[in-house]
C-alpha cells in the first residue's frame, strides 16, 4: 500500500513531490531544506541552525508516518560546502545518540533556494 505523508509540522513541498511516501513498513522522506514551517523562511544563519531545522522537518515527517528517529535506517546529507561537515556532524549527533543509521554526506554545487544543507532519509515503521 502506498500512502502520501503530509504534515503541517514540516514545510510544504516546493515542487511537484510529496514530503514523504510510505510503502509498506518503509517511509521515504523527501529532501528537507532548512525551512521553518511556521514562517516559510529559509534558516541559513549558520550550518548548525540549518542542520537542526532540516532534521526537525525530517523528524516531523517520520513521526507523521508513524515512526521515530530510532527507526531511521538511511540518511543522506547534501552540503553546499564540505567545510561545514564537522559542524553539521555535531548537530546531527545530538539527534542520533545511540541509534546510528547508515549515512552519506555529499558536497553539491547548489541546492534549491540556495540552501546550505538538505537532508533526506528512509525509516522503518513498526
Amino acid at each position: 500500500m502506498l500512502t502520501v505523508i503530509h504534515t503541517k509540522e514540516a514545510p510544504a513541498a516546493v515542487g511537484p513531490y510529496s514530503q514523504g511516501m510510505r510503502v509498506g513498513d518503509l517511509v521515504f522522506v523527501s529532501g528537507q531544506l532548512p525551512i521553518n514551517p511556521e514562517t516559510g523562511e529559509l534558516v541559513s544563519s549558520s550550518i548548525e541552525a540549518a542542520t537542526a531545522q532540516s532534521l526537525e522537518n525530517c523528524k516531523s515527517i517520520v513521526e507523521a508516518a508513524g515512526s521515530t528517529f530510532n527507526h531511521v535506517v538511511k540518511v543522506e546529507v547534501f552540503l553546499k560546502d564540505m567545510n561545514d561537515f564537522a559542524k553539521m556532524n555535531e548537530v546531527y549527533a545530538t539527534y542520533f545518540v545511540d541509534h546510528k543509521p547508515a549515512r552519506a554526506a555529499i558536497e553539491v554545487a547548489r541546492l534549491p533556494k540556495d540552501a546550505i544543507v538538505e537532508i533526506q532519509m528512509i525509516a522503518h515503521v513498526e
